[in-house]
Order: C-alpha cells, then structure tokens, then sequence
C-alpha cells in the first residue's frame, strides 16, 4: 500500500521547515554571519546526533520499512568526524559532548529505535534530504563566513559516494513513497518529523548567545577602531 509519504512528508513539515529557517542562528548564517565557536558546536551536536541516527539504521537495517530507505552513503558520521578533528583538533574526540539540546535529540532517536523504529524514516528524511537540497550552498557561504580554504571543516556538506545529488534525492523519495505503511503510520512519521524540526531548532537557540556575543564584540571593536581614527584625525588637524 502506497501512501506517498514524500509528499505528505514535504506538506506536512512546512510550517516547521519555515520555522527553523528563521531562527536568528539560521538566519545570520545565510546571510554569512557565522561565528566559529558556534560553528563547531553545531559539527559537535550534529556529530552525536548524525551518530545516534546512523547506528539505529543499521541496526534496524533489516527492518521492512528501515530496510527501504537505508543508504549507506547518506552516512556522515566519518565527515563530521575529520570536521571534529580540524575545528578541535586531534584530541577532540576527549573536548567534545553534546549540549542539553543535542543530548534530547539523540535520546529521542534511541528512544524510537527500540519502541517504534519505522519513526527513524522522519529522521532520515529531515537531516538528509535537507543536507543534499542546501549542502554545497551552505558549504560556501561557511567556507567565506569563517575564510576557510577548500577542503578545510566542510567534509560534512561532501557526499563522496554519490555522484548525482539530483537523482539520488528523485530515489530517495520514491523509495519512501514506495514504503509499505499505511495512512495511520505515515501521520506518525510526519508527526515525529515535526518534533525532529523542533529539536533542531532547540540545537539552534542554544548557540544564539555565542553569535549575539561575537557580534557585539566584532561591533565594539569596529567602533572603538574608527573613535581611535577620528581622534588621531582631530589631533592631526590641531597640530
């Protein structure tokens, strides 16, 4: 039975897809505002959750429904990891744990693994088909906002294994319209895929007070650079 989960997944989500666009870290990141520390407390959260996610769907990787939509080359797990590695270096894996927010969301994930684990499919579909549809313009945008050079603190946004992101995405969600559920499981996987948006946005207040404060320095030192110029301009002109 085909209940097109895709689409009820994309119109059911809207208002929550919306929602986390315009949180104040999401929006100042598009607009290539991007603090660093903030930054790599992003890769750390995403880190743990992308791991959480990662290690149910293997484990479930038999499953009917899980067994469907279970590709391997979606994982990022090894990217956020060599991402983890360049923003804290070697010993990073004894610097990083997740925050109160990312701690929820992977409690949750492991939650739904052991009592509902076709709910996984929410979770697949709202981290990846968001990294594929947004990565490479986001990669650059982190790329110009931090001054990285290619190759450096990106790896999540690079999907080696897949060659066209287009199609693979075009798969993707056949392959979850073709998903063997009826209307009453597809209502709780797009339920589940709403409270996944919430919990992303959760990640995103959190880091809110770091970028609002590396603003108000980056203001402060511009204008405390430009009173420092008009003095020394008014101290000329008096000479």
């Amino acid at each position: 039975m085909s209940v097109n989960l895709a689409t009820q997944l994309r119109e059911g989500t809207k208002k929550a897809h919306t929602a986390a666009e315009n949180v104040g870290f999401i929006k100042c990141f598009l607009k290539g505002t991007v603090e660093k520390t903030s930054y790599r407390t992003l890769v750390k959260n995403l880190y743990f959750v992308y791991s959480a996610i990662e290690e149910e769907m293997e484990r479930h990787q038999k499953h009917p429904i899980i067994s469907q939509i279970y590709f391997k080359e979606l994982n990022r797990k090894q990217s956020l990891e060599k991402d983890l590695q360049f923003y804290y270096g070697k010993n990073w894996q004894e610097q990083v744990a997740p925050s109160a927010a990312g701690e929820a969301y992977v409690k949750r994930i492991k939650e739904i693994s052991e009592t509902e684990p076709e709910l996984l499919v929410a979770h697949s579909y709202t981290r990846y088909l968001g990294d594929l549809s947004g990565g490479q313009i986001l990669k650059k945008i982190a790329q110009r906002g931090m001054n990285l050079t290619e190759g450096e603190g990106t790896a999540f946004y690079e999907f080696a294994e897949i060659s066209d992101e287009k199609e693979f995405k075009n798969n993707f969600r056949q392959a979850m319209n073709d998903l063997p559920i009826d209307q009453a499981t597809a209502d709780r996987i797009v339920e589940e895929a709403n409270a996944a948006f919430g919990m992303n946005m959760k990640m995103f207040y959190e880091l809110e007070g770091n970028l609002i404060k590396a603003i108000g320095i980056l203001l402060f030192n511009t204008l405390t650079r430009k009173r420092a110029v008009g003095s020394t301009e008014l101290a000329t002109a008096a000479e």
